[in-house]
């Protein structure tokens, strides 16, 4: 099966497409090409393994990257472009076309240089792929030394990472939204009012959110060095503990990269199924006065709190509960502690003792969100229930409540990363998980709404402040993409005018439920978890077993747990306030459908026939 456009022909694998395929969302085929940092706040270059940056300005000399493992190796997780590890090749040249910075290449009809192979072979034969720009011999000049506090490189050059100014991180407690506490994270180089009341990482560790004690940094992945500079100066030697899930080589190098910071110590989530990750990423913090929690959707490295679009769910400052309080005190209304304890204990992990017991020995009862999170493994019975996708399910079944004419009501789910739904759209994502989506209460409507799939396209990341680079963190293959044509019918362009992120492009990941004129929500989540099994789990057995590869937390807003029937939607969040009702959405409503001439970001193809907002083009090698 084959379909023409103007991106090439797309074969079309005749191989039923299930787990056993590619690794879906957030993971990785082969471990030793899992994120990699150094110790010298020094991460690899943003580009997935074996994908180069070519500006096309000049001759450029280039940091030195990983050897490129075959294309079945190809990290295809949530945050690959960090992939690759550190196997220190020479520096290589390459030589490229006169500059084309500034000017904008006429369209060509052939297209954008999709190149396929005909080889139904899930490791995705790049071979076609030879007609690209040639590699140079590497080079015999010595390496560069290394610079203590050297920036994070970056595909742009040494000056890529601009310096923020001196009130870009909060001097005072900032304007918060008390009423939702959802904020996203302030990105470089956006109008000062799109930062107002947004967060950056140094403002959530900040001494004016409390006198920190401890903390716990759960993650996918890091740069150490990077973030101990994040805590203040008189927190910066407080422990630290950081939950991870690499493994062998991966996890050498994360526990080398902590070898200079005696305070960080470590603790391995356990991963017993293929392909899993752990996903999750989530701050304790426990203060003098209180104990707090994040729920967000970056990772701990430089460029996810740069020029991408971030959420977060903030918790208020947990106070401690008099001594001698029951074991059911401080409960909130929508048992999160229960569930946040519960999450903590699937981990069967010794380092995470003392929190749980210094969460229950605080009062949470303040919070009015519903916590999701999945944890790998196989679940029956009552159990399903408890994680993932399932976990919404029953939530949505029993917080919401049926709304006339709910058939109106469309489904929006925003990600940035795919993984493998099979070879038609009732496999999973029209069946179980529209199934999930779609619930409303206890009503009997089985309704077929609208489903709108919010995923960059080429020309969103193209045009984008990080240009062809952003595409690095939104790593949908070329192998799974081929294989599941049916689902791009389904896809609309980031914009975010509204918040000012139209150019800041997505690694938040939110879902929702909106009235047909797109005023007012049903419900809505920010969760790590993309678009894919592993992150949300998959019915097996006749749908009398779940099983889940990956750690993924969210927290989800129901309109009932703030008194209210629905959320309006705000439609100028910024700058934010504390008195408005509105819910910050932070993208534009409705959703823009894809043009014909569109097509969604793919990570491992090359992009040569115009340049990015930095005169590059994207080329695989």
């Amino acid at each position: 099966m084959s379909q023409d456009s103007q991106h090439g022909k797309w074969t079309i694998s005749s191989s039923d497409d299930d787990d056993d395929d590619l690794p879906p969302s957030g993971t990785t085929a082969s471990k030793p090409h899992r994120p990699a940092v150094s110790n010298h706040s020094s991460i690899q270059s943003a580009s997935p393994p074996g994908l180069k940056l070519e500006p096309v300005s000049a001759t450029v000399e280039v940091k030195p990257e990983p050897a490129k493992p075959p294309v079945s190796s190809l990290v295809i997780g949530s945050e690959a472009r960090q992939s690759a590890a550190k196997n220190k090749l020479n520096p290589v040249k390459y030589e490229t076309s006169p500059s084309l910075a500034g000017k904008r290449k006429k369209e060509v009809s052939d297209g954008s240089g999709w190149a396929l192979s005909d080889s139904d072979e899930e490791d995705g034969d790049m071979r076609s792929l030879s007609n690209l720009p040639k590699k140079a011999p590497p080079s015999p000049k010595a390496k560069k030394p290394k610079v203590e506090n050297e920036r994070p490189p970056s595909p742009h050059g040494r000056l890529y990472y601009i310096d923020e100014p001196e009130d870009f991180f909060e001097s005072s407690i900032p304007c918060l939204n008390d009423t939702y506490r959802f904020y996203l994270n302030k990105v470089t180089g956006l109008d000062r009012k799109y930062n107002s009341g947004a967060l950056h990482i140094r403002d959530i560790l900040s001494p004016l959110f409390g006198t920190l004690k401890e903390s716990v940094q759960f993650n996918y992945c890091f740069d150490i060095a990077w973030m101990v500079k994040q805590y203040p100066s008189e927190f910066r030697d407080r422990p630290v503990l950081i939950v991870h899930g690499d493994k062998r080589e991966a996890k050498a190098r994360l526990l080398q990269q902590a070898q200079p910071f005696p305070h960080v110590r470590f603790c391995q989530a356990k991963l017993d199924i293929a392909f899993g990750t752990h996903h999750t990423k989530m701050m304790l913090l426990w203060y003098e006065e209180g104990f707090r929690v994040i729920i967000l959707t970056s990772n701990l490295i430089r460029a996810d709190w740069y020029q991408k679009t971030q959420g977060m769910w903030l918790s208020p400052l947990f106070p401690r509960l008099p001594k001698g309080s029951s074991a059911t005190a401080g409960e909130s209304p929508t048992f999160f502690k229960r569930d946040l304890l519960e999450y903590l204990g699937s981990y069967r992990a010794p380092e995470l003792e003392e929190w749980i017991q210094r969460i229950k020995e605080h009062d949470l009862s303040e919070t009015r969100v519903y916590l999701i999170g999945s944890t790998p493994g196989r679940y029956v019975g009552s159990d399903m229930e408890r994680w993932g996708h399932l976990r919404l399910r029953k939530l949505l079944y029993e917080h919401t409540e049926p709304i006339p004419g709910e058939e109106r009501w469309p489904v929006i789910g925003q990600f940035s990363s795919i993984g493998s739904m099979g070879l038609d759209k009732t496999k999973w994502l029209a069946g179980e998980f529209q199934r999930t989506l779609t619930t409303l209460g206890k009503s009997s409507l089985r309704s077929d709404p609208l489903v709108h799939l919010v995923y960059p396209s080429v020309e969103d990341v193209r045009t984008s402040l990080e240009g062809y680079p952003a595409g690095g963190s939104l790593p949908y293959s070329i192998q799974t993409a081929q294989k599941q044509l049916w689902l791009h019918s389904y896809f609309h362009r980031w914009k975010a005018n509204t918040t000012g992120r139209s150019h800041a492009m997505p690694h938040i990941k939110t879902y929702m439920r909106t009235s047909p004129d797109f005023t007012q929500l049903a419900w809505f989540l920010v969760t790590s978890a993309n678009l894919s099994k592993a992150a949300w789990g998959a019915l097996e057995k006749n749908n009398t077993q779940v099983m889940v590869r990956s750690y993924e937390l969210g927290v989800l807003y129901v309109p009932s747990a703030f008194d209210m029937k629905t959320f309006p939607v705000h439609k100028n969040p910024f700058p934010v306030s504390s008195s408005s009702s509105g819910f910050p959405v932070p993208f534009d409503l409705p959703p823009t459908c894809y043009s014909p001439k569109d097509q969604p970001w793919i990570w491992n193809i090359p992009y040569s026939q115009a340049p990015d907002t930095h005169g590059n083009i994207w080329v695989p090698s």
